[in-house]
């Protein structure tokens, strides 16, 4: 008897050393709250699980992770945000980011009452561009760095294009004495009428600055010189008379005929935006509906089917409705403390079902700095969100690659929440006469044949990155989606799918006396099959 007691104590000492080298092996410490039940521990669970994520994901073992796993084996978490919140718990100087995590992994929350059998599918989001550096005080020569950044970047684009051979500088052009035909890039300093009606712009590259004139005789070209802004880069063929140039053409650097990819499979992309959870005008009951609908418990068989073919969900911006964005706001809010606006909001998306993947970037109205790009959603601010399982941070702007596989390079989306968006709808003639604040389609589709979120430099606040331009679209997407003007709208330009999204929110006093109208509760979604785009109403 003794001599069994002894070889079961033998036994359970070796176990935990096999326990204890595997995770070593793996480069997995162990808590000391972990050793004392590792003879409960499960070897084999554990060499499943780490076929299933990455050991560098992980650098300690303790109970709450492990109890996290007890509870989804399948789910994937932000592991390395995890444990530098509870270094600063242990240091005392954030007690309130992993208690939030330990709260949400003890409720163990999972998705119930699902009507429809999902279809199971691959759901794959891998970021491709989401803004990190660390902010830094900035000196007046990182402008000008960051301008002259842009601006080679886009003549970078302008090079590739046919009408753009046989590029010169402008102080070439300034020097030529004879009359001949010349092409340049140039960024817009300038545009006036002149007393002819004719346009005149001024435009600047590293060499010398030089005048463009464009005929109002050439009706078309006259048209488009129009809708130029400033500072955005353009080409322009034309011919030099007396250090000037009379305009052929102009030309932007713009997007090719993209190849409109399509999965082989029938899955589902949406995109929600401008959510304004706090707000006194936000559409609770709407979005309550909108939660049903996902979860398959109301609508048609073919709504209901369609739901639950749903694999991505994009959030592009304005969470919440924050606080001090406007004037007298505060009248307006139900919540007026953002972590409860972020915790509010959490408790509406983890309604969403888990196997959904949620894509989620930050707008004016959330709590963070309004300059572009905006990093992701502030961890701090909003820890109930980041320790969901289904949910993908990013910056404002960002690009990720969803759907992807062996056999499919998946779709490049383009997220950007639409802050610039105010200035093109109020300068650019084209868009201000063909629906303003309608049709977003024009406003996106400006702004890729600028191949740029915000040319102009008082289009929105910006960071000078004096190493790159992140607001330069150099990499061309298979979607370009948006928010921030309340209104949803889907087209397409060059095979790019261009999506706006709406809102739930109802009309503020701002947006009446800025003469805007909202239509909220509206959601598109797209057939990543067909690429068939649909608008749901809500409300």
């Amino acid at each position: 008897m003794e001599q069994n007691t002894q070889d079961t104590a033998e036994n359970k000492i070796q176990y935990k050393k096999e326990i204890v080298d595997f995770l070593l092996k793996k480069n997995v410490l162990i808590s000391a709250d972990f050793i004392k039940n590792l003879e409960n521990t499960d070897i084999s669970y554990l060499k499943q699980l780490f076929e299933k994520i990455k050991s560098t994901d992980i650098l300690i073992l303790n109970k709450e992770v492990d109890t996290l796993f007890e509870n989804n084996r399948n789910v994937k978490e932000n592991w390395i945000e995890i444990e530098k919140s509870k270094v600063l718990y242990e240091k005392g100087k954030d007690t309130k980011t992993y208690s939030k995590f330990v709260d949400y992994i003890e409720k163990n929350e999972k998705t119930e009452g699902l009507k429809v059998e999902h279809k199971k599918t691959t759901s794959s989001v891998k970021v491709l561009f989401s803004y990190e550096k660390e902010a830094k005080k900035r000196e007046i020569e990182d402008f000008v760095k960051y301008f002259n950044v842009r601006y080679f970047a886009i003549e970078r684009l302008l090079k590739n294009r046919v009408e753009m051979q046989n590029l010169t500088s402008i102080s070439r052009i300034l020097g030529k004495k004879e009359k001949e035909n010349v092409s340049f890039v140039g960024m817009v300093k300038e545009k006036q009428e002149t007393k002819n009606k004719n346009i005149m712009l001024v435009l600047e590259d590293p060499t010398g600055v030089i005048k463009a004139i464009v005929s109002k005789n050439k009706q078309d070209l006259y048209a488009r010189a129009k809708d130029i802004v400033f500072d955005e880069v353009i080409g322009i063929n034309g011919a030099n008379v007396e250090n000037a140039v009379f305009v052929n053409n102009l030309v932007h650097p713009d997007v090719p005929v993209k190849e409109l990819k399509k999965s082989k499979d029938e899955v589902y992309a949406l995109f929600l935006s401008d959510l304004h959870v706090g707000s006194t005008n936000f559409l609770e009951d709407e979005f309550n509906k909108f939660l049903k609908w996902i979860n398959c418990e109301i609508g048609s068989d073919e709504q209901r089917k369609i739901a639950g073919k749903v694999k991505y969900i994009f959030i592009l911006g304005d969470l919440i409705d924050g606080c001090g964005i406007y004037p007298n706001q505060d009248k307006e809010l139900i919540i007026k403390d953002v972590y409860q606006q972020y915790e509010v909001c959490a408790d509406f998306l983890k309604k969403i079902p888990q196997h959904m993947q949620l894509i989620v970037c930050p707008g004016n109205h959330d709590a963070m700095r309004i300059s572009e790009p905006q990093p992701k959603i502030f961890q701090d601010l909003a820890p109930s969100l980041w320790a969901m399982p289904n949910i993908t941070m990013v910056s404002n702007p960002s690009m990720i690659n969803m759907h992807a596989d062996d056999d499919f390079p998946g779709f490049d989306v383009l997220l950007y929440h639409g802050y610039s968006f105010d200035y093109y709808v109020a300068e650019v003639e084209s868009i201000r006469n063909q629906g303003r604040y309608n049709r977003a389609d024009l406003i996106m589709k400006f702004l890729l044949q600028r191949r740029h979120l915000a040319p102009s430099h008082t289009s929105t606040l910006y960071i000078p990155d004096t190493e790159s331009d992140p607001l330069v679209i150099e990499k061309i997407p298979d979607f370009f989606v948006t928010g921030h003007i309340h209104k949803s709208i889907a087209a397409n330009y060059k095979n790019i799918t261009t999506i706006s999204g709406s809102c739930w929110q109802s009309k503020t006093s701002f947006q009446e006396k800025v003469g805007h109208n909202p239509e909220p509760a509206r959601v598109p979604i797209v057939n990543l099959q067909t690429r068939e785009i649909k608008i749901l109403k809500f409300g």
